[in-house]
């Protein structure tokens, strides 16, 4: 057998090379001490924007700068971003070199410059006051302590206390802890001129609502369905180009107990813009839904926008009367006490699948109901609030309560079975004043357990705690049902 040609003298020196070229490099070094370098950074740098929308009113907002830095501590100020901010939700990284900058410090200025603040901070330093002199046809200055400034400036002025006082108030500077917008201030350790960055955050004042159009036929049995989103943004900042996402669905936040108000109060809904072609991209995620604007949009601040959100047309709508009774009628002898007329509520109900032309997951908002009259022209029939419905799911939008249909409810007859037991018989009677025949659902609530011991018509069981009739009414007719039912409750 062969010896390799090594000498036993290079082995050891062989493991060492081999022990030193796997070994992890040294971590990098940053610069901690030393003078601190300022920097600032405004909406002019950012590269991109991309804003995600929640229902909640909240938004988390992801912005790429490209910032100067400098080699060695360095404090740098983002500027133009929202007053709504959740400071303890920021992140920032470099996106060229990993080790470009260690961030020691972050601050939240909020402090904003206004002239009741700039008085708070000079309580207790000397200003100059100005006050115009008639005879001399020009400002009289003198020199002037803040005292106070609650419930108005208290000065010295020429030792002696005075308020109200009648001229303008200068001061020397601005303090170092206003600012005039909301800013975010990081200490850096930098090693780099100059880095790209990521800042990413969360946000109130970022909103979204789901508007609905709904525009039925002539005999209320199709209808076209616009869906609109319509944006509001009072965070305090402005995003331009902005890339949009809209998240759909009950997202669970661990709510502060005590909150700043930075958003002010809430905007008055503008009516939907003329309709455009659906310009979002839907997508399950997790178990929520997502919707992209396929292109950059400008969010303003103080602004609302309205964004065609989908369409659906010629969806079959069916129109449904119901007649809804009372709770607990059947435990007692009422006598005369049932409320001798009723109202008819109107309802439409829409499938939300792809037969019917729609399948779209729809975002919780408002559905307003429109009809051409005689002459054309759209009149509002109703409007409802429907919550998230995803595909395959029904919409119900109440639509009021009909103007010529009258029900009327009596009882006839009441017995005590025992002890939380009784037996009870109504008649019901529904007059319908139309020029055309209709069909009623009435719908009747039973606690307890029941039983229908007889009836005109046939009961149908809808669920545990209620049964209903469907009635046909003549035009100018009436149609009377009568019931027995029996039932316990203890």
């Amino acid at each position: 057998m062969r010896r390799s040609p090594r000498t036993p003298a290079l082995l050891p020196l062989l493991s060492l090379l081999s022990v030193v070229s796997c070994a992890e490099p040294a971590p990098p070094t940053f610069p901690d001490k030393g003078p601190v370098t300022s920097r600032s950074s405004g909406a002019a740098e950012r590269a991109s924007v991309a804003i995600t929308v929640y229902n909640g009113g909240f938004g988390v907002v992801r912005e790429v700068r490209d910032v100067k830095l400098a080699e060695g501590r360095v404090a740098l100020e983002l500027r133009d971003v929202s007053a709504g901010i959740r400071p303890e939700t920021v992140h920032i990284r470099p996106l060229g070199d990993p080790n470009s900058f260690r961030v020691l410090e972050q601050n939240f200025r909020y402090d904003l410059l206004g002239p009741e603040k700039l008085l708070e901070k000079y309580v207790g330093r000397k200003v100059r006051v100005y006050r115009w002199n008639e005879a001399k046809g020009q400002d009289e200055a003198k020199e002037a302590e803040v005292l106070a400034v609650q419930n108005g400036v208290v000065l010295r002025i020429d030792n002696e206390i005075t308020f109200g006082f009648p001229g303008r108030i200068a001061f020397p500077e601005v303090p170092a802890n206003l600012v005039s917008r909301p800013t975010l201030v990081w200490l850096l350790a930098s090693r780099a001129p100059r880095e790209r960055i990521e800042v990413s955050y969360m946000s109130t004042g970022l909103g979204w609502e789901a508007d609905y159009v709904l525009v039925v036929n002539e005999d209320d049995t199709r209808g076209d369905l616009q869906g609109w989103v319509t944006l509001s943004n009072t965070s305090g900042a402005s995003y331009e180009d902005a890339q949009l996402k809209l998240v759909a669905g009950d997202v669970n936040r661990v709510r502060p107990e005590m909150t700043r108000d930075v958003t002010g109060g809430d905007a008055e809904m503008a009516p939907p813009p003329p309709p455009e072609p659906p310009q979002f991209r839907e997508e399950g995620f997790f178990e929520y839904h997502l919707y992209t604007l396929q292109r950059p949009t400008t969010l303003l601040d103080k602004e609302q926008k309205q964004v065609s959100l989908l369409e659906g047309h010629d969806a079959a709508v069916k129109k449904k009367l119901v007649l809804r009774g009372f709770e607990n009628l059947y435990r007692y002898d009422l006598g005369g006490g049932v409320p001798p007329k009723q109202k008819v509520g109107v309802y439409l109900e829409v499938e939300n699948s792809e037969k019917n032309h729609l399948g779209i997951p729809l975002p919780r908002g408002v559905v307003r109901v429109y009809k051409a009259d005689k002459s054309g022209a759209k009149q509002l029939i109703g409007e409802d609030r429907i919550d998230h419905t995803p595909r395959d799911e029904k919409i119900t939008v109440k639509m009021g309560e009909s103007f010529d249909l009258v029900g009327e409810r009596k009882q006839t007859d009441f017995k005590t079975l025992g002890q939380c037991q009784s037996e009870s018989a109504w008649e019901i009677s529904v007059r319908n004043h139309k020029d055309r025949r209709e069909r009623v659902e009435v719908e009747e609530p039973a606690s307890g357990d029941w039983t229908i011991v007889e009836s005109s018509l046939p009961a149908k069981k809808k669920d545990a705690h209620t049964f209903t009739f469907d009635v046909d009414v003549p035009a100018r007719g009436e149609t009377k049902v009568t019931y027995r039912v029996r039932v316990r409750w203890c």
